[in-house]
């Protein structure tokens, strides 16, 4: 219990930050839906898709190869630095050919006329992913409020500036048309300015984060850095593909959805709507946050496979809480977007269990990663990303969007049964599976049960929902009482 104690603790701290900071930045799309017109946020939603496949492949898996050897081997400095030096490396390389080549990449991607967007987003990537082992060693290290703070901090800029881009100068300039701000703004930039907020964020994150920068030695092993990479190389196809099977439909939107059925406002619609997962998604971001650096530093404790089922066991139950608290209430988060986009509420059922099965096949993987058999959760990323295309491909020119959502769900559905049977005969752990399919089948079945005893008074409704959210809180707690109660002990 003193060991998810820990776990508990870190994951608040990460957790907290991660909440109020992506809350905080979560307020944007609300904002957008009602500045942006739905084509126009789809143009947001489609190069964002690009910029997490970019920032997968840039880090190359090496965060994980860094715990793994920081975890191995006393020779902290010179881990550090070789990780820290070939995503340096990698970053400088990535921006100066993006920046010959912008052009040619804004005409394959139908923005001709934005190649700035192209080259501002190269600097965003290139900058996360060249501080990305700077923030793993704050991690190693177990500083998760600095850590927490950083990202924080990018955050606020990040919303400071786009509303000072899209709402304050506008305003400045409607009363006062001579203002100096017509020299650093333009009202036909439009989203523009929502990457260039981005990249100032970026860049003052960057100038925070000199300390941890300046504790790089002027290291570099060659030889290390092979063994890191060939470890951390599976790593880097379980993170594209792992993209594919989260964006690869808001690629593959615009391209399968006739013209006459404007997919860029589907795209848009669609994109909003993705982010009321926004719950699932923190509380999934706060737990890996956490979690790695925890299974790799307590998988010689003899206890450590018991602890890694607890784990699994509580993350479900939390996972549903928050699945349940949405879609119960779903009528209460659907005032966040704007009404042109309401008609896309269908999918966010679909979105938060996909989420939810994302995050228990990351809870899974530890079994390849400590048994250093990353090349099998490659192969098994590999046939997720393989199915996420071919649902999209068949189903997205038949039900539009709401194709994409069902295809990611089945996806991390197949993933984690595959991942379970394959993870059990090389790094058997014995997790609660009768629990755990018994809170998932009752998480789903009062969500069904909502929908199937629909009333036409708000009232009744939501006492049926309350009533329904508070019966799997006791189930929870009369079941788990003997840990619950121990945890309260700790």
């Amino acid at each position: 219990m003193g060991a998810l104690k820990r776990l508990a603790g870190e994951t608040a701290i990460y957790g907290m930050s991660s909440i109020i900071g992506r809350f905080l930045n979560w307020w944007l799309v609300p904002y957008y839906s009602r500045i942006f017109l739905p084509e126009e946020y789809g143009v947001v939603t489609n190069l964002y898709s690009y910029v997490a496949f970019l920032l997968v492949i840039l880090t190359f898996g090496m965060e994980t190869g860094f715990f793994r050897y920081a975890n191995k081997t006393r020779d902290h400095e010179k881990i550090y630095a070789t990780s820290a030096f070939s995503l340096f490396g990698s970053s400088l390389f990535f921006v100066l050919t993006v920046f010959i080549f912008s052009g040619n990449l804004a005409g394959f991607l139908d923005y001709n006329n934005s190649a700035q967007y192209i080259r501002w987003l190269a600097v965003i990537v290139a900058l996360d992913a060249a501080t990305a082992i700077p923030f793993a060693n704050l991690r190693h290290e177990g500083k998760a409020v600095r850590f927490a703070t950083l990202k924080m901090v990018n955050i606020f800029f990040n919303i400071f500036f786009n509303i000072f881009f899209l709402t304050v100068c506008p305003y400045i300039l409607k009363i006062n048309p001579e203002s100096v701000v017509r020299f650093i703004y333009n009202p036909e930039f439009g989203v523009g300015y929502v990457f260039v907020a981005n990249l100032i964020a970026s860049v003052i994150t960057l100038v925070m984060l000199i300390p941890e920068i300046r504790k790089i030695k002027l290291i570099f092993d060659w030889s290390l850095f092979r063994e890191m990479f060939w470890y951390s190389f599976p790593i880097l196809l379980v993170g594209i593909f792992g993209m594919v099977n989260q964006n690869i439909d808001k690629i593959l939107i615009p391209e399968l959805v006739p013209a006459s059925q404007k997919p860029m406002e589907q795209l848009g619609i669609y994109g909003a709507n993705y982010k009321l997962a926004i719950l699932m998604n923190m509380f999934i971001q706060a737990f890996r946050y956490s979690f790695e650096p925890f299974f790799f530093s307590h998988q010689k404790n003899s206890d450590s496979r018991l602890i890694y089922a607890q784990v699994m066991k509580y993350f479900v139950i939390f996972g549903l809480l928050i699945f349940l608290g949405i879609t119960l209430f779903i009528d209460v988060f659907k005032i966040i977007i704007g009404v042109e986009y309401h008609s896309g509420l269908k999918v966010v059922p679909a979105v938060l269990m996909a989420n939810l099965f994302m995050g228990i096949y990351f809870n899974l993987s530890l079994w390849y990663k400590l048994s250093d058999k990353t090349w099998m959760g490659a192969w098994i990323a590999g046939i997720g990303a393989v199915l996420t295309i071919a649902a999209n491909v068949v189903l997205i020119p038949v039900m539009g969007y709401m194709g994409s959502a069902y295809a990611v769900l089945v996806c991390f559905v197949i993933m984690t049964v595959i991942s379970y049977i394959i993870g059990q005969k090389y790094y058997q752990v014995d997790y609660d599976l009768k629990r755990i399919l018994m809170y998932l089948g009752v998480g789903v079945g009062f969500f069904y049960l909502s929908g199937w005893l629909h009333f036409t008074s708000l009232l009744v409704q939501y006492s049926l929902n309350i009533s329904l959210f508070a019966a799997f809180l006791a189930l929870v707690f009369f079941t788990e009482k003997k840990d619950i109660r121990s945890l309260l002990r700790l």
